[in-house]
């Protein structure tokens, strides 16, 4: 994070990284990025600049003398590839910050992604939408709700003149604009926009997909805020019921029978081990970051809620157990699983049963591999 003091030569403008203002300071590993104080610099770094400083030292080098067509060229589909990679990472990243919480920590990142979407997409083509609804997310999660109306303006328009955006997108914008509402207690305004987010989630995912719970989750926060817990605790079953299916569906497709380990058994311990090392979420940074704040949220709730139904915080325990798992958590996994089984004491349902106690032997199972 070392930085060196700069006095800018005479007639080469350098502008600060994160305000665009005139900048004093150098990147002392890429030598290609400037600040204008070292709180920004500090702020850049911690948020995205450590993880991308190599890539902008390539992207921003001088571009080298290429005697032939065909060289420059391929040095040209180089450097696009580059940028686009940067601009899918640099968003995913930001992402996963505003599901942590880590509303500051994501604008560096997410201005990135814009600044990058502009070099490569242009001014106003709907390839920047992403960077502003998580530009617009991160300024309400900060407060500055006049900043997140202009990003989110930004958007909309994008959109409306975009006639083929997809339903994706369509859906993403909702959601902003309904935490916008939210934020400004603005209760219906924002369901309305909420039930829109979950429309076009639908009809480009699917009512039970993991993409659409998102907005089934907001719409249940806005009723719980108002005190009508019938309601919100309908919308948060259908969260569970979704990400449960999925997850479930995770382990069942990646878990070894019990054939299979017993034939690396035969063999040595390695394979068996690597059955189980090999199993991911199927999910992205961003979606895993979404995934534990989401059911912790829930079943936080649940914990607290003195009339509850049994099923719904075991099954929220139980997908909080699957949860951990996949992400290699095992203790947090073991942990959910154990609340999980207490919590399902008063339920009468042996199929969710012996899922739990099949759950708790694949548990114990990986501690032994590991």
């Amino acid at each position: 994070m070392d930085i060196n003091p700069l006095a800018n030569p005479k007639g080469v403008k350098l502008l600060c990284e994160l305000c665009q203002i005139p900048a004093f300071l150098q990147c002392k590993f890429c030598n290609v990025t400037y600040y204008c104080s070292l709180e920004h610099q500090k702020a850049d770094w911690i948020g995205i600049h450590e993880k991308i400083c190599d890539r902008l030292a390539f992207l921003r080098q001088p571009v080298p003398f290429l005697a032939s067509r065909e060289d420059r060229e391929r040095r040209q589909k180089e450097v696009q590839v580059k940028k686009i990679e940067l601009i899918e990472m640099t968003r995913t990243l930001a992402q996963k910050m505003l599901f942590e919480g880590k509303h500051e920590e994501a604008v560096p990142a997410a201005m990135q992604s814009l600044r990058y979407s502009i070099e490569v997409y242009g001014v106003s083509t709907i390839e920047l939408v992403p960077s502003y609804l998580i530009l617009g997310e991160a300024s309400v999660g900060l407060g500055k709700l006049t900043q997140a109306e202009e990003y989110l303006a930004k958007a909309d328009w994008t959109v409306l003149k975009t006639p083929d955006c997809s339903r994706a997108i369509q859906s993403k914008l909702y959601r902003n604009l309904g935490l916008l509402y939210a934020a400004k207690g603005d209760f219906p305004e924002a369901l309305n926009n909420f039930a829109d987010d979950i429309y076009h989630a639908s009809e480009e995912f699917g009512t039970d997909d993991i993409r659409t719970a998102g907005g089934y989750f907001h719409m249940g926060n806005v009723f719980f805020r108002q005190g009508k817990m019938d309601v919100a605790d309908s919308l948060y079953r259908q969260v569970i019921n979704i990400w449960y299916s999925h997850l479930a569906d995770v382990l069942k497709s990646n878990t070894p029978s019990e054939e299979e380990l017993a034939q690396s058994r035969t063999r040595i311990l390695g394979p068996v081990k690597g059955m189980f090392e090999e199993m991911g979420s199927g999910l992205d940074e961003a979606q895993e970051a979404e995934a534990v704040q989401i059911l912790n949220s829930i079943h936080d709730i649940r914990e607290h809620q003195t009339t509850r139904l049994p099923q719904d915080l075991a099954q929220a325990c139980h997908a909080l157990a699957m949860l951990y798992f996949v992400l290699g958590d095992i203790k947090k996994a073991k942990e959910y699983g154990r609340k999980a089984i207490v919590a399902s004491d008063q339920v009468k349902d042996d199929d969710f049963s012996q899922s739990l106690v099949e759950f708790m032997k694949l548990c114990e199972r990986q501690g032994t591999v590991n």
